[in-house]
């Protein structure tokens, strides 16, 4: 069993992002659209911030339990608090509809994943576009020193040339300062970026030219936030991640493009 008086910061973001424990609604009842009461927001904020808890909350939303707030949390999952902040739970919360269960959490994920992807601007993605009429489109947080990235990278001339636009951010599994922060950021700092992209995987040795302004640090804080884990982590256009490898056959079944 835990103790309470024996989490840190890190045991207890640890303890939440490994746990899977799931609410489950009747109906929705809340729309988690609805604006957050700033003294309810505020009251979260101190109370999950608290020194006994220590963690850093990054948004409030309304869920669509009564009672209970969507709370994300930096550097890890979000959860469903009281409104007092007092309880929380850690999972999905489901709604038992005519058709079967619907999971909101993942379905809320999914909305957030999109909308910061689109937020990231253009020039800071490393594109391998598709040939001829772009049929999808996948986006991958990746890693340059990753086996399965390098995997990866070597089924996106196929995706290219079946209509698949892949679109790279920067993911350093070993964090900023990194080996691979310093690759990543060598690639977006190139000015052919796709071929120094490529031969980083490919495990040339090149030369690293890391840039000031380069986003591969925004772009891990990122991923952080809407959920990677490893790499690579493939997001589709709906917002679905797809965690590891997968086939170029098996992407385009999965964009339903077989």
């Amino acid at each position: 069993m835990y103790s309470s008086r024996t989490f840190n910061r890190q045991a207890l973001l640890s303890l939440l992002l490994g746990l899977g424990l799931s609410v489950l609604a009747l109906a929705p009842a809340a729309s988690a659209a609805e604006s957050v009461d700033p003294a309810i927001e505020k009251k979260l904020r101190l109370r999950l911030g608290a020194p006994q808890i220590g963690l850093e909350v990054r948004s409030v939303e309304a869920s669509q339990l009564p009672g209970l707030y969507r709370v994300g949390i930096v550097q890890g999952p979000t959860v469903y608090a009281t409104e007092n902040g007092d309880y929380f739970l850690v999972g999905d919360l489901y709604n038992v509809g005519v058709t079967g269960l619907v999971n909101l959490g993942e379905q809320q994920r999914s909305d957030d994943r999109k909308a910061a992807i689109a937020a990231v601007a253009e020039k800071d993605v490393i594109v391998f576009p598709a040939e001829g009429e772009t049929r999808g489109k996948l986006t991958v947080f990746t890693d340059v020193s990753c086996f399965y990235c390098q995997k990866l990278h070597k089924e996106v001339p196929e995706l290219n040339r079946r209509g698949v636009e892949v679109r790279y951010l920067a993911y350093p599994r070993q964090g900023i300062g990194s080996p691979g922060f310093r690759q990543l950021a060598s690639a977006w700092c190139a000015d052919d970026r796709q071929a120094t992209l490529t031969a980083f995987k490919n495990r040339e040795e090149l030369e690293e030219n890391v840039c000031p302004g380069n986003p591969v640090a925004d772009q891990f804080a990122l991923g952080q936030q809407i959920g990677v884990r490893g790499t690579p982590a493939i997001v589709t256009p709906s917002g679905e991640m797809i965690p590891g490898y997968k086939s170029a056959d098996d992407l385009m079944a999965v964009l339903g493009l077989e």
